[in-house]
């Protein structure tokens, strides 16, 4: 996938920034959650480094017509407004049932208290709502992408610091 045109300088910035970024790596340009507070709270806590990780229903990748991500793909982060703010590389991924994600990770996405417990209950609500949309049900089987990555590069100045 091409990055899109309108990114395109954010992302020769933070090419040149770091020394070049392999643009046939690019995977996506998105924003965390579904609304507006949750997207420009959980960008926060990318930029400054407490999250780590994200998680996706596999339903939900394959109902955009993508492929899960892999080690090595180059995502474009954006708040709600659509403003390129990092870039981050997929450094792992593991698909598993809802049921079956683990302490690490959860720990990993860096929101609420981090525990295992608070993960399950938002991501719960959140696969709960994405899942109502597409006609389909929540469950405990749902499989989940589990990504984990590392910020690469983040925009500088407002909002990037």
């Amino acid at each position: 996938m091409p990055i899109p045109e309108q990114f395109q300088p954010f992302w020769n910035a933070a090419a040149k920034a770091v020394g070049g970024l392999d643009e046939s790596r690019f995977y996506e340009t998105f924003y965390f959650g579904d609304s507006e507070e949750m997207a420009n709270e959980l960008l926060e806590l990318v930029i400054e480094g407490k999250k780590r990780a994200t998680g996706a229903s596999l339903w939900s990748v394959e109902d955009e017509g993508k492929r899960p991500p892999i080690p090595g793909d180059l995502s474009i982060v954006t708040n709600w407004a659509g403003e390129p703010m990092c870039i981050i590389e997929t450094t792992d991924v593991d698909i598993v049932a809802f049921r079956d994600v683990t302490d690490d990770f959860a720990a990993a996405e860096g929101e609420g208290d981090g525990s295992l417990e608070y993960w399950r209950e938002c991501h719960r609500d959140y696969f709960t709502r994405e899942c109502d949309k597409s006609g389909r049900e929540f469950s405990e089987d749902m499989l989940v992408v589990c990504e984990r990555f590392r910020v690469v590069d983040k925009k500088r100045g407002k909002g990037g610091k």
